[in-house]
C-alpha cells in the first residue's frame, strides 16, 4: 500500500475532498454519528492517506501537535478511517501515521482518543490506555498513548 503524506497547505482541493468524504462516509454515515467533523485541527495536520486505483481515499488519518505550549513534545493522531476491513490495511496506515510524529514532529508521546472497541487495534502498535472510558459524541471512546522515548 502506498501512502501520500501532506501537510494541510500542500493539499491539492480533489485530495481535500476525498479525504473529508471518506471520513463523512465512515463517522458520519457507516456509525450514524452526526457531529461537528470541520474542528480547525486538520490545518495543523500532516494528512496520511491512500486511494484505490479509481483515485478513491481509502484510507486517512492526521497527526498534528497535541498542544505545543501546555505539552511540548505530545503530538496526535486522529480521525483515523478506513474503508476497507479486515485485511491488515489499517495497521499499515497507523504504522505510516507512528512514523510521520516521529519524522515530522520528532515526538516524544503519541496521544490518540480511541473508540473503545478499536482498543486492540491501537495496541499492536504499542498504544496503552491511559484513562477511564468517556462518552464523545455518544460513542465510549479511551485515551491512548505510546511513548516514544
Amino acid at each position: 500500500m502506498d501512502f501520500t503524506v501532506k501537510h494541510f497547505n500542500e493539499l491539492t482541493t480533489a485530495e481535500l475532498y476525498e479525504i473529508l468524504k471518506t471520513r463523512a462516509e465512515i463517522f458520519v454515515v457507516e456509525q450514524e454519528c452526526v457531529y461537528q467533523d470541520l474542528d480547525d485541527k486538520d490545518q495543523d495536520a500532516f494528512h496520511v492517506f491512500c486511494r484505490n486505483e479509481n483515485g478513491r481515499v481509502t484510507g486517512c488519518l492526521r497527526v498534528f501537535p497535541k498542544d505545543p505550549y501546555m505539552e511540548p513534545g505530545v503530538v496526535q493522531i486522529g480521525r483515523v478511517a478506513t474503508l476497507e476491513h479486515g485485511k491488515g490495511f489499517g495497521g499499515q496506515l497507523l504504522h505510516e501515521g507512528v512514523r510521520v510524529a516521529a519524522e515530522k514532529f520528532k515526538a516524544g508521546k503519541i496521544y490518540l482518543e480511541a473508540q473503545e472497541y478499536a482498543t486492540g487495534y491501537y495496541a499492536k502498535e504499542g498504544f496503552k490506555v491511559v484513562s477511564e472510558p468517556f462518552l464523545e459524541d455518544g460513542i465510549p471512546h479511551v485515551k491512548m498513548e505510546r511513548s516514544m522515548e
